[in-house]
């Protein structure tokens, strides 16, 4: 019988898929570079087909990701950490509650939200980097925080009924296969640069991990 892929592995697929996909090899190590605009994700039903039904999450990660611009531009010039512990309880137990209202696995639900937090602040790290760097490419306006972490709740709560619906798939020896594919079809349909497409990868290790976090 195979064994059943690492995490780790299932990251690595992911990121060389995603990769391949922006054909943005080279650019990988470097997350200061200019972003491409997000475009939207490819349409619904047929596509989510093709490449599984683990698109759906990867996509509301991938929204996840691209709403991290907007948290670091709320936060540049402020006393707001890029780190936050008491925001990070809140969404964890939040997300927890709303899994076993669904009846889904709240650790599991957990774990991957952890990964979530994580992508964002790839991305707020990214993103202060290339400000710090380039003062001219830093927002000139700031968003307003509270307005932000309502579209952030609100993805969180769609990322929740995904990760419940898809327990069959991400449970079973094919859930790497689906998680690359769908990688690749989010970061080509929303073309995703290299600092958000090296985030998408930071967001997903742990859908296909099982047991304990």
């Amino acid at each position: 019988m195979r064994p059943h892929p690492s995490p780790r592995h299932a990251l690595i697929a992911v990121l060389a898929a995603a990769v391949l996909a922006t054909g943005a090899t080279a650019a990988v190590a470097a997350p200061a570079a200019p972003a491409a605009p997000a475009g939207p994700a490819g349409p619904a039903g047929p596509a989510h087909a093709r490449h599984g039904t683990l698109r759906p999450l990867v996509d509301l990660a991938a929204q996840r990701v691209l709403v991290a611009d907007e948290v670091a531009a709320a936060k540049w010039g402020t006393d707001s950490p890029i780190d936050d512990p008491a925001r990070e309880r809140e969404v964890l137990e939040a997300v927890a509650r709303q899994a076993e209202e669904l009846g889904a696995d709240p650790v599991a639900t957990s774990r991957i939200f952890r990964d979530q937090i994580e992508a964002s602040k790839v991305v707020q790290r990214g993103l202060y980097s290339r400000w710090d760097a380039d003062p001219s490419q830093a927002p000139t306006e700031r968003p307003d925080l509270g307005r932000v972490r309502l579209e952030i709740n609100r993805i969180n709560g769609e990322l929740v009924g995904a990760i419940a619906d898809s327990a069959a798939v991400r449970e079973s020896p094919s859930c790497v296969g689906h998680l690359t594919a769908g990688a690749a079809a989010v970061v080509h349909g929303r073309r995703l640069d290299p600092l958000h497409t090296v985030a998408l990868g930071r967001s997903l290790p742990s859908v296909c991990e099982r047991g304990a976090p």
